[in-house]
This record gives structure tokens, sequence and C-alpha cells, in this order.
């Protein structure tokens, strides 16, 4: 399951030292602009676990996944010989289109094999994994950028997708047992929906992962903006990178270890108080003023994504504990929501992203004050009406 995901994580994150050349090359000279490379991917992964999601509850996850690989190959060929960057966004959506398979079923995977603060353990050594790509993609990106181009970025995404895909053939076992299987139709979705919404807290904490995901989401677009034409950072940017993701992946394992002492909302809730906090401490330090020397921001980042940890597997596994009885629709309408949540949030935010980071730590603020107003509103609710009951 970790390597699954990671075939995401590597799709988005080896190509952030490139994407100057990539806009360049594809006649794109606008760093704002090229901010879609990021994003648009994240809006095939959005619009295609819509799609790929039902399809495992009725066919099953195995033969699915496969499908996504197919479709992410014929998509990553689409960005090698994309002429203008329209040809290459159109390539980026389709290659989140394809791994949306490896993303949402492998959450509808872990679902079905358990639940609980344990299945939240589980995802958080899951993701993890999934965190350790970011720390090297960069650093791998800039090597085979700066040897034979951007374009071998892409291949060395393929030939890891067809390592994975054999692995995954051969190692795991279909999840879904039969009785679980639903027959598709056109109402699957209709049906889904209507069983999703009578769940407040899966519907609250999908809300609470897409403004995360929003806030996360302006970093990973803009980082390369930040650190090469903000502090002039071109050659150390991967190593930046890479270091700020070793705090997400510590704080990943801590969770793994401690959601099951603690509770994983317990657990949310005091880590996005503590990423509301720093937010609002930068913005009132640097509000109207240049940015702050690099040590600083690294250091408020470095807080903020060891906040993140703790946030990421935990706020996916309350939304879908739930909701196992439909865990394939139920991870497509929960990750969809989510990123379409989290996509104009990081496209309007990264617009203001020229020349200062404040915007960053504005929307991290916006976004954290967001979710813990929700989080709060819903265990009122659920106080309330487990007193009504009574």
């Amino acid at each position: 399951m970790a390597s699954l995901m990671s075939i995401v994580a590597l799709a988005i994150d080896a190509i952030l030292p490139a994407m100057a050349t990539i806009g360049v090359d594809v006649g794109s000279h606008d760093p704002v602009e090229n901010q879609k490379l990021i994003t648009m991917i994240f809006l095939g992964l959005g619009i295609g676990q819509l799609m790929l999601g039902p399809l495992s509850d009725s066919f099953g996850r195995k033969p699915i996944v496969y499908f996504g690989f197919v479709i992410f190959i014929i998509a990553s060929i689409i960005c090698v010989f994309a002429p203008s960057l329209e040809w290459m966004l159109a390539g980026r959506v389709l290659q989140g289109i394809g791994l949306s398979a490896a993303r949402s079923i492998s959450i509808s995977m872990i679902r079905d094999s358990y639940r609980g603060d344990y299945m939240a353990k589980i995802m958080s050594f899951v993701t993890a994994f999934f965190i350790l790509v970011p720390i090297v993609a960069p650093a791998m990106g800039k090597f085979f950028l700066d040897r034979f181009g951007w374009e071998s970025i892409f291949f060395v995404q393929l030939v890891a997708t067809v390592v994975i895909g054999v692995w995954f053939w051969k190692r795991q076992p279909e999840t879904l047992k039969t009785d679980y299987k639903i027959k598709f139709s056109k109402h699957i979705y209709l049906k889904g929906l209507k069983e999703l919404l009578r769940h407040k807290e899966s519907i609250a904490f999908t809300l609470v992962s897409g403004l995360i995901t929003g806030a996360f989401m302006v970093y990973l677009s803009s980082a390369q903006q930040v650190f090469e034409d903000q502090y002039g950072l071109a050659d150390d940017f991967p190593y930046i990178f890479a270091g700020l993701a070793i705090s997400v992946g510590i704080s990943t394992l801590l969770n793994g270890t401690m959601v099951v002492r603690w509770g994983m909302r317990k657990l949310a809730s005091i880590s996005l108080s503590l990423f509301f906090a720093i937010s609002l401490t930068y913005v009132s330090l640097f509000w109207n003023s240049s940015n702050p020397p690099l040590w600083v921001l690294i250091f408020f980042l470095a807080v903020q994504f060891f906040a993140l940890g703790f946030l990421f597997g935990n706020l996916r596994a309350i939304a879908m504990e739930p909701i196992g009885h439909i865990a394939g629709i139920g991870a497509a309408i929960t990750g969809f929501v989510s990123t379409m949540i989290a996509i104009p949030i990081a496209t309007y935010i990264g617009s203001f992203m020229e020349g200062t980071t404040l915007p960053l730590f504005i929307g991290f603020a916006i976004c954290a004050g967001l979710s813990l107003f929700i989080m709060i509103a819903v265990r009122r609710s659920v106080i309330l009406q487990t007193a009504f009951d009574r």
C-alpha cells in the first residue's frame, strides 16, 4: 500500500526542480502558471477516484489498480512529448486520473482489512513511507534533470510504476470479499452519497481534510518559486525540501505508535490547534514586512509540517471509519470532495505568492481556523445527539 501511494508522491515531487525548465520548453515563463503542473495532477486525482473508486466496489480492488497504471503510462508519454503548456497540463490531469486508483484504492484496501484506531495506525505507517518519497524525489529529479533532461524524470516514474505493479500483482491478495461486491449501476453514486450524508463525522472530516490538503498544496506548488526565486537557492532547493519532508515523516511515524493509546480524534485536535497557533504567530510577526531569514522560515515550516504528520492519516481514517461497508465509493467521494475543496484554495492563495511567503501562512491560518470550527461543531453535535438518544 505504501508503494502504491508512493508513486503518487513521486509523480508530484520529482518534477519540482524542473518546473521552470519544463515551463520554458513548453512556452510558459510565468511562475504562477507553472504552479499548475502541480495543481492539475491533484485535479486528476480528484476526478479519477470518483470514477475508479466505485468500480473497485463492483469489480474488485486489483483490476482497477491495473487499469489506473495503464492510464498513467499513457499520460506520462503525453507529458514527455507535450508541445505546449496546455498539452503538458492535460497529461498531468490524466496522470492524476491514473494514479487516483493507487491512491484511493489503497485506502479502501486498508479499510477492508482494519478499523478504528488500528486502521489509523496502519494508515500512519503507510503515510510515513509515502512521506519518504518527497525526501528523495526532488534530489532525484534534480539529478536526472541536470544529466539527461526533464523528460528522463517521467521515464523514471514509468519504470517505478512497472516494478511496483509487478510486485502488487504477485504479493497483494484481493481484499474485497465477494459478499461485499456491489453491482455497478448508474445509481451507485447517488446511493453512496446518500449513505455518506447519513454520517456527520465523515462529512465534517472530509471538509477538514480538504482544507488542510489545500493549505499544504499551496506549499507544494509554490516551494520551488519560494526557495529558488525569492531566496535564490536553486541548487539547495531539493535538500531544503527533503529536510522539511523529514519533519512530516517523523511525526507520521510517531502518530503510528501514539494513535492506539491517545486515539485519532484527540491527536487530530491537538495537532490542528498547534498548526493554527504557529500560523498565527508567523502572520503576526511578519505582517507587512519582507521575508524573514531563511532559518526562520525553515523553523516555522518544520513545526507546521510536524503538526501535519499527525493530521494526514488521522483525518482520512476518521472520515472512513463509519463507512467501511461502502469503502470504495466512500473513499472516492470523500477523496473527490476534499480534492475539489483543496484545488481552488491552492490556486487562489498561490496567485499571491510573488515576492513574499506571507500568503502561505495566512492560508495556513485560515484553513486551520475553519477546520477547528468544523471539528468543534461536529463534536458538540455528536455529544448532543448522544444525550438526546439516552
